[in-house]
């Protein structure tokens, strides 16, 4: 099964569990923006959006603002073949922290509901979002909600190196993808469809 990696703001540190994730897991590859450190909404889009049409029914994972990007995807084209979506620590571009980091060109964030199943997950002592916030967008999104309590930003900064929950919430993701292909076939009988 597919997976994109979709990294925030200045990338994600070899020790950061997105790196981890893109090294370990078969079929994941690891989304690539122009400028890291001066983030845009339109030409972060533009590039995920590249990489979901050569990947279709892929799996997102996003941390931080890769987490609002992957939204903004699914708001401006909720046709694409998405396979699930991981918003690990969602940034919030209306924040004041996250107009001194230049992120306010992501705001404000969409409120139009994800058409693939996903999971928000949240933390207590996030500085990019707050709790209450999280879980507000991910009704909005029509997103499981996960909150680890005090998890700080879910990175190497917070303990998060390898972040094992997470494996296990993508693993969730990926066996749903999974369920609902297999469904697919034995109601179609489409046998073919199956890679």
């Amino acid at each position: 099964m597919s997976v994109l990696i979709v990294p925030g703001l200045h990338d994600s540190e070899p020790a950061h569990w997105q790196s981890r994730w893109a090294a370990d897991i078969d079929q994941a590859e690891r989304v690539q923006q122009q400028n890291w450190h001066r983030p845009d909404l339109e030409s972060w889009l533009d590039a995920l959006h590249r990489h979901v049409l050569r990947r279709p029914g892929a799996v997102l994972v996003g941390h931080s603002l890769g987490a609002t990007l992957i939204a903004h995807l699914a708001a401006r084209f909720p046709e694409l073949p998405i396979g699930g979506a991981l918003l690990a620590a969602p940034a919030d571009p209306e924040l004041r922290v996250s107009k001194v980091h230049g992120i306010a060109s992501f705001g404000p964030l969409p409120d139009v509901p994800f058409q693939f199943p996903a999971i928000v997950v949240a933390s207590r002592t996030d500085p990019y979002m707050a709790i209450e916030r999280a879980r507000i967008i991910a009704n909005m999104w029509d997103a499981a909600f996960v909150d680890l309590g005090d998890a700080g930003h879910i990175n190497v900064a917070s303990g998060h190196g390898g972040w094992a929950e997470g494996l296990r919430l993508l693993d969730q993701l990926l066996w749903r993808r999974s369920a609902g292909r297999e469904h697919q076939v034995a109601r179609t009988g489409a046998v073919s469809r199956l890679h």
